[in-house]
């Protein structure tokens, strides 16, 4: 039995970024990049009016009010065609590029057209009102950085420099099986003895919340020659998931065939609950995480091992949950010798943040799991916390309202 460190250490050295391919810029959305974007042209490419008013020239401005003539309108999309000289204004619409002779912008609101000409009420500095090319983006400015995670202003910006694809990291696909002999599909009506087969679909969701795509193997029955049949349809994928069959089970087959067929057994078992009895290695290659049965330590064991090791493989930078201080809400007991993993609910009471166990801690408890935004992290040598002591918690909810909530 190894450590929960010694554990993600040996798993993310057999991890690196997948390859790249090229995506509608539309498909990249949360994607990690694998390229720099430089801007091609300067955005915008030619001084226009941030507003809908009057070109002038601003010594025209300074004594006012001011009555100008009007020597012709430019929607916006259309050039000029004549110089704004002294005593002239031309009517200029918001994106318009600024005609020649023009240094300032007077909005419409602070004018009175009259006929032919308009009279300017309220002044303005020189240069107001006009956005000067490459305000926004320089030609030959790096834009984007390789391994940036793409936001929707991302995709705006690509959209912006004429970029219709970009280059991501791959998404791996994820084999996922769960095993036993007492497992029925989630359609099947489970008689006495049976259990829905759950693992499968929150694995899959945690898979697809990381950015990378489950491919579901279904079940694989308590026999030996029905798992290695599955096995061997996983290695089309690049990471291989099952759940259950890693215990000390006369029927808990994973693990010996983990090292019969595969390539390496890294370790079996970790210093953690809920999760000790994990699995991991490869078969043919293909890395394989054997996590145990129960739902909670499948999805904790996770949380804790596969999802870093994808983000890895996605190209993310970071690849691990944002941990906090709290205050523990109720008191929780443990013997030494294992880092315990309990679920809670994180709030913002009083310029703090405060952990409330979400009830009971066993790991078929997948109820508690539900209620659970964050996981108290209870390190190994200790046994005992308080009500009111601190706790580190393990996020499970990487939203940026955390950081509005406070800083403590």
């Amino acid at each position: 039995m190894i450590s929960v460190e010694k554990a993600l250490k040996t798993i993310l050295v057999h991890f690196r970024p997948l390859g790249l391919e090229t995506v509608n810029i539309l498909e990249a959305r949360a994607r990690i990049i694998g390229e720099n974007i430089v801007a091609p042209r300067n955005i915008p490419s030619a001084a226009n009016s941030a507003m809908d008013g009057y070109a002038v020239c601003h010594a025209d401005v300074k004594n006012l009010p001011a009555t100008l003539k009007i020597i012709e309108d430019i929607p916006a999309g259309k050039i000029a065609r004549k110089k704004v000289n002294r005593g002239e204004a031309a009517r200029i619409m918001t994106g318009a590029v600024i005609p020649r002779g023009a240094d300032t912008v007077i909005r419409q609101e602070d004018t009175q057209k009259d006929g032919k000409t308009v009279i300017i009420f309220a002044g303005a500095k020189k240069g107001d009102n006009i956005r000067l090319a490459g305000e926004d983006v320089r030609k030959g400015e790096k834009v984007i950085r390789k391994g940036d995670i793409l936001r929707p202003a991302h995709i705006g910006m690509l959209a912006a420099l004429g970029r219709t694809s970009v280059s991501v990291y791959r998404k791996p696909r994820v084999a996922i099986l769960s095993t036993g002999d007492e497992l029925v599909d989630i359609k099947t009506n489970p008689g006495p003895g049976k259990i829905v087969n759950s693992n499968s679909y929150s694995l899959a969701a945690q898979v697809m919340e990381c950015g990378a795509a489950p491919v579901m193997l279904g079940i694989a029955r308590d026999k030996r020659s029905d798992l290695e049949k599955k096995f061997r349809q996983a290695l089309r994928a690049d990471v291989i998931i099952s759940s259950g069959g890693v215990s000390v089970g006369d029927f808990d087959f994973v693990k010996n065939i983990m090292g019969e067929i595969g390539n390496a057994m890294h370790f079996w078992q970790v210093a953690m609950r809920p999760g000790k009895p994990l699995a991991f290695g490869a078969i043919e290659g293909v890395p394989l995480f054997g996590l145990p049965g129960n739902p909670v330590s499948a999805m904790v064991s996770f949380e804790q091992f596969v999802r870093p090791a994808l983000l890895k493989m996605l190209g993310h930078k970071k690849i691990f949950r944002q941990t906090i201080r709290a205050v523990c809400a109720d008191t929780f007991e443990k013997k030494a010798g294992f880092r315990h993993f309990i679920r809670a609910v994180v709030r913002a009471e009083n310029g703090r943040y405060v952990a409330t166990i979400t009830g009971d801690q066993g790991s078929g408890i997948l109820k508690s799991m539900v209620a659970a935004n964050g996981l108290i992290v209870m390190e190994e040598d200790r046994t005992r916390i308080k009500k009111g002591e601190p706790v580190t918690v393990q996020l499970l909810d990487d939203s940026p309202s955390w950081s509005e909530f406070l800083r403590l």
